[in-house]
């Protein structure tokens, strides 16, 4: 009998459909699984200096006005970049086998194993300072970890890459922030809170294995630091306090120099701060928006922490696959216009009231959308993040987005209050247009299409 199958072929693939299939393709690379798992190691700490730092506060009995000083805490976060280049000088001491990345991620790894263990063991309630100052040190290793572990996605991902690589990172900080937020505080509820610090540490140090099994981008050579000129009697030697100082001084200088030397690099500046702060606006004041339609905590915790994280994680799976079968701009354009539309969705909402449906829909839209520039956002930032300088460029371009968030975000309030909820919605639209429009007068990044390429 002949073959059936050569009889009657099947049908040709439309080509759309080849392009898009290559372009999802991006996301079987062995490397995205190890990026995956650095984004939950990344994600995991983040609520336990918020969220989950507050419940359990609460729950221990202390009052609001000392839970919200522990929000402090939060402040390395910000200012990473100034320590970064320490980070890009080069390998931790002892661990020069392991390369300058994973080295610093696994001794971060390991510091953050120790401190999220060290929880367990202090009582808010009668050593507020020493819970403080765990918290602190949580909160400074995470931030540093976040500089070597965007580094290293950075180097090891081609420009085309570089967007399934966000979208791979999120999708594994959410998952760890998920294990972290709900699955502390259901774990809570059964077992101490020292078990259930004890547990998460666990699962950090569990994905230390991954980081040392992965292999060291091969094109992520030291910077070259510029020693400064000798003044006077300047002591001669290596260690002195003023020799390290010069030395770090020209840490910071030297990355932000060669940034600087990027064509229309103010413009590069004003739009990570601009290209999120529409979206961030209107985060601020989403959930009293919410409140004030009359939602209860179920149906907001069910739509906008379950629903809508899985439409978000959809969203940053489909941005990333954009910027592989097309380019880092049309998926920045794409997803800028999408997110800016969804908002008007509350529009919509604040004339419905208290509607599960509409209330589903516009977070589900507002979630999927979002998720999709995240995608684009990451891809461009990292793109722009060159060669030995990557850890300290990236760890800036990310502080102008939080700079613009917190600033611009605390006059949210203010707005809603003076405009209403329906006209606040539509300037919330209206603010990603300056993001939008510096868009059409910024180079596309690339760095040759074999940078950063290296297999685990």
């Amino acid at each position: 009998m002949a073959d059936e199958s050569a009889t009657n072929p099947s049908p040709p693939e439309p080509g759309g459909m080849r392009a898009w299939r290559r372009a999802l393709s991006v996301y079987g690379d062995p490397r995205q699984l190890a990026i995956f798992g650095m984004g939950f190691s990344s994600g995991l700490p983040l609520p336990l200096t918020t969220t989950t730092l507050a419940y359990w506060l609460a729950r221990d009995g202390l009052d609001k006005t000392s839970i919200g000083l522990f929000a402090l805490v939060g402040l390395p976060y910000s200012l990473k970049f100034l320590w970064a280049p320490l980070l890009d000088l080069g390998a931790p001491p002892g661990l020069a086998s392991l390369g300058r990345r994973r080295g610093w991620i696994v001794v971060l790894q390991a510091a953050l194993v120790m401190s999220i263990a060290a929880l367990g063991f202090v009582d808010p309630r009668t050593a507020p300072l020493a819970t403080a100052a765990v918290v602190l040190a949580i909160a400074f290793f995470s931030a540093t970890q976040d500089i070597a572990i965007d580094a290293y996605r950075i180097e090891i991902l081609g420009d085309r890459e570089q967007g399934a690589g966000a979208a791979v990172t999120q999708a594994g900080y959410r998952a760890g922030m998920l294990a972290s937020g709900a699955g502390a505080l259901a774990l809570a509820d059964y077992a101490s809170w020292q078990e259930t610090f004890a547990v998460l540490a666990l699962l950090l140090g569990i994905s230390m294995f991954g980081v040392i099994a992965s292999r060291e981008p091969e094109r992520a050579p030291a910077p070259t630091i510029t020693p400064p000129p000798r003044l006077g009697d300047a002591p001669k030697a290596r260690g002195s306090l003023r020799s390290l100082a010069a030395v770090l001084l020209h840490a910071v200088l030297e990355p932000l120099a060669e940034l600087a030397t990027r064509p229309r690099w103010p413009l590069i500046l004003a739009f990570a701060v601009l290209y999120k702060l529409g979206e961030s606006i209107a985060q601020a004041m989403s959930n009293p928006f919410f409140v004030e339609l009359g939602f209860t905590g179920v149906e907001i915790a069910s739509l906008t922490k379950v629903v809508g994280l899985a439409a978000s994680v959809v969203g940053i799976l489909v941005g990333g696959a954009l910027v592989a079968r097309t380019s880092i701009r049309p998926a920045l354009i794409l997803g800028g216009c999408l997110q800016a539309a969804t908002n008007l969705l509350y529009v919509w909402l604040s004339a419905a009231g208290h509607d599960m449906n509409v209330l589903a829909v516009a977070v589900v839209a507002d979630q999927f959308t979002g998720g999709v520039a995240s995608a684009a956002f990451v891809a461009y930032l990292s793109a722009l993040s060159r060669g030995a300088f990557s850890g300290t460029q990236f760890a800036l371009l990310t502080s102008l987005m939080a700079l613009g968030r917190t600033l611009f975000g605390g006059a949210s309030g203010w707005l809603a209050t003076q405009a209403g909820w329906p006209l606040f919605w539509i300037c919330t639209a209206l603010l990603a247009l300056p993001g939008l429009m510096l868009l059409t007068a910024l180079p596309e990044p690339g760095r040759g299409p074999d940078r950063g390429r290296s297999d685990l």
